[in-house]
């Protein structure tokens, strides 16, 4: 169960990594006041077993991404090679994501609903256990 816990932090905190790269994009794009409407609209809404069973499929590999790049980067000396490293890491997330069937968005509001939920948290833990 603590391996399961580690794998979703670390997933999590990846998917932090593609939540800023979309949030930019997005911002870029839409009127800034509108991005926290729709933020508080995705973590209010209930996920249905697929959504969220594909999000613990990601999870776990995007944990596996998280750890093989955390050790690229931290053996990279310059900026730029670590700037590199984790564009590349971000992408290799955001096709992990959208190859298990969800967006972006829908996997970063997943994400924040099972830090605010430890039953939704469980549930899903239980879901990747079982895959």
């Amino acid at each position: 169960m603590q391996r399961m816990t580690a794998l979703f932090s670390a997933a999590l905190l990846a998917g932090g990594m593609m939540t800023a790269q979309a949030t930019m994009a997005q911002q870029s794009t839409q009127d800034p006041a509108a991005a926290p409407q729709q933020q508080s609209q995705a973590t209010a809404q209930d996920f249905s077993d697929d959504q969220l069973q594909q999000f613990a499929d990601a999870s776990m590999e995007i944990a596996v991404i998280s750890q093989e790049y955390t050790q690229r980067l931290q053996s990279a000396e310059e900026e730029s090679q670590q700037q590199e490293i984790r564009m590349e890491a971000n992408d290799k997330m955001v096709e992990v994501v959208e190859d298990s069937g969800l967006e972006v968005e829908t996997f970063n509001a997943i994400g924040h609903a099972i830090q605010q939920d430890p039953e939704l948290m469980q549930r899903v833990q239980e879901m990747a256990e079982q895959s």
